[in-house]
């Protein structure tokens, strides 16, 4: 399934992906998924938030579902299995129970969260914030991308009604039990699956560093106003500052205007993520790099600490050979943190990744530990669906 996927959005040159949400690759991604759910006979819609789902059964008439999936968007220049990977491994335990002749006891969906990463209009996790209400719907219609085009005009242009964008109660109530299956993303998990304790509380913020644009050659160093010195000093006291408070700050993207090559700029604009084990730590750092310059906070996601009793039922039907699967916690943020976060009980599985790296071409998962991946994920909706053959 992931081979079918594979040249969507990739750079031939470099091997990463570039699959912004609601741009022609994540269209055709969005045709692919839809396919997957009608070959299968699933009941397939996109709801008014862009989010897509696939229904092995009615969860209207049968009561709350359980939900399993990820996203398909990726980050620019990403690797090939954060989001796909749990999205295709949701539709293969399906194919898994199936084959076994099980017939679950409850409704089983897939789904896929739009614009998880946000790598094109700034928020991450869009479609799981809008879903549950913790993102205004008209703050949302107002993100602008790089090229000055809002959600609202782009979701237009796709034939969609951003008014309808907004906390979706009634989707919400279909949504029993939510188990993201994801990649790991460092080098933590040892064994082929594991299971996630919490995320770490993490954050976005956009800091915009003033000054006066002049000449590169006739302007004297003492007469420069330079935003970019200042850029410069907290790219260096972040690292330091991260490293005093134990948590991890990385400025990853930058814009400078006006964007001469032989002008100081008048404006440097550049995004701080900031994450780490205790939220008081995160602010604190946020808050000594703030001095001086204006911030915004663009956005933040609390600790999540997913359900004990949850957690490890999951761990004990995920396991092989009798022993638990190992269980760890991640400073990556995901759609099934949002969902924790609102109130849905919610567990995660995580399939090695022997390299440790993610949001980059090589990011990677070994095709045994992928199938593990899936006969742990379809054991945990067995056990959780309470069904049979």
């Amino acid at each position: 399934m992931l081979a079918d996927i594979e040249q969507i959005g990739r750079n031939p040159r470099t091997g990463g992906y570039r699959r912004d949400a609601w741009s022609p690759a994540d269209m055709q991604l969005r045709e692919w998924f839809t396919h997957q759910a009608v070959t299968r006979g699933l009941t397939s819609h996109e709801d008014r938030n862009g989010n897509l789902w696939a229904w092995w059964g009615d969860p209207a008439a049968d009561g709350p579902g359980l939900v399993t999936g990820s996203h398909l968007d990726s980050v620019r220049e990403g690797g090939a299995f954060d989001g796909p990977l749990g999205v295709a491994s949701a539709f293969q335990a399906i194919d898994l129970l199936r084959g076994d002749g099980f017939r679950p006891d409850r409704p089983i969906a897939v789904a896929c969260f739009t614009d998880e990463e946000g790598a094109r209009f700034g928020v991450p996790c869009i479609g799981s914030r809008l879903l549950t209400g913790v993102l205004d719907p008209s703050r949302a219609r107002g993100l602008a991308d790089d090229e000055g085009l809002c959600l609202d005009e782009v979701l237009r242009g796709q034939g969609r009604d951003p008014g309808g964008l907004g906390r979706d109660d009634e989707t919400l109530a279909h949504i029993g039990v939510f188990v993201e299956l994801h990649v790991e993303q460092g080098r933590a998990l040892q064994a082929p699956v594991g299971v996630a304790s919490a995320i770490w509380p993490h954050g976005r913020w956009r800091f915009d560093f003033r000054g006066t644009a002049d000449h590169a050659g006739t302007t004297a160093l003492e007469d420069r106003d330079d935003p970019m010195l200042a850029y410069a000093r907290a790219v260096l006291a972040a690292r330091l500052q991260a490293e005093t408070h134990g948590v991890r700050a990385t400025f990853g993207k930058v814009r400078v205007e006006p964007g001469n090559a032989n002008a100081i700029p008048s404006l440097v604009t550049a995004w701080l993520d900031a994450r780490g084990p205790e939220t008081a730590a995160v602010r604190r750092l946020v808050e000594e790099l703030s001095h001086g310059v204006e911030v915004t906070e663009e956005s933040w996601t609390p600790e999540v600490v997913f359900d004990d009793v949850l957690r490890l039922r999951v761990a004990c039907a995920a396991g092989f050979d009798g022993h638990p699967a190992p269980i760890l916690p991640t400073a990556a943020g995901h759609d099934a943190g949002i969902l924790a976060s609102a109130g849905v009980p919610t567990a995660m599985l995580f399939v090695r990744n022997p390299t440790g790296v993610s949001h980059a071409p090589g990011e990677f998962a070994e095709p045994a530990d992928c199938v593990s991946g899936v006969v742990a994920l379809a054991a945990v909706l067995a056990d959780l669906t309470g069904g049979g053959a």
